[in-house]
Parts: C-alpha cells; sequence; structure tokens
C-alpha cells in the first residue's frame, strides 16, 4: 500500500523519532506547523493502512512505525524497477549512473558497493 505525500512527510518525521507524542511530531514540522486535526486524520489513515501504531500512556498515544523505511524505501524502488525499465535492475542501474550526474567520487563509492556485494555472494 502507498503513501501519499502528506503522510509519506509524517512517516518521515516517525521514522527519525522512531516514537513520539503527537506534540513532539506537530514540533518536528517547519513553520507553518499544520493543524493538530489534520495530524491527527494523518495518523488515523496511517493506522488503518499498518503503516503506524500506538501505545496508550495515560491519556496521550504514543506513535511509533510498523513498517521500516527501507522495507518501504525498497518496495517502491523494485516497483520503479518493475514499471519503467521492465523488471531490469541492470536497465535501472545504467540509467541511474548515466542520468543523475554523479561525480567521479559516487562513482567510485558505487562501485565499492557493488564490489563489496559480489564478494557477498561468492561467499
Amino acid at each position: 500500500m502507498k503513501l501519499t505525500t502528506a503522510e509519506e512527510q509524517l512517516m518521515e518525521f516517525i521514522w527519525e523519532l522512531n516514537e513520539a507524542y503527537m506534540k513532539t511530531i506537530i514540533d518536528s514540522y517547519p513553520e507553518p506547523k499544520p493543524a493538530t486535526t489534520t495530524i491527527a486524520t494523518l495518523l488515523k489513515r496511517m493506522q488503518d493502512k499498518e503503516f503506524v501504531g500506538y501505545k496508550l500512556m495515560g491519556n496521550s498515544r504514543l506513535y511509533y512505525p510498523l513498517v521500516s523505511k527501507s522495507d518501504y524505501f525498497s518496495k517502491h524502488v523494485n516497483k520503479l524497477i518493475k514499471n519503467f525499465f521492465g523488471n531490469s535492475a541492470l536497465q535501472f542501474a545504467s540509467f541511474f549512473t548515466k542520468e543523475t550526474n554523479l561525480t567521479q567520487n559516487e562513482l567510485e563509492d558505487l562501485k565499492k558497493i557493488i564490489d563489496n556485494e559480489i564478494n557477498k555472494k561468492k561467499s
């Protein structure tokens, strides 16, 4: 299931905070801060989508992520590869390295990551 842009922005704060009360979440937003009712509505939708859970702490709810950022990101990257690159990670990697204006250092770092993954597969 996908999050809306507003939900993704809110989820970023929750991932960063790991767990937080609504006041802390709202304080994380830049000015102008969204209304409490807006955040409450977004949190309810995200609970329904099973992205966020909460624990009751007295009269307050302590919110926490049910989905990790890496799992969410991985799912969307894989969908992107499937939909735009014919399910070919190689085509995606080729496009990514050619079209994103990576510096030489960034390309060398990427090469190291790939070399490390190759060595893991060999073991």
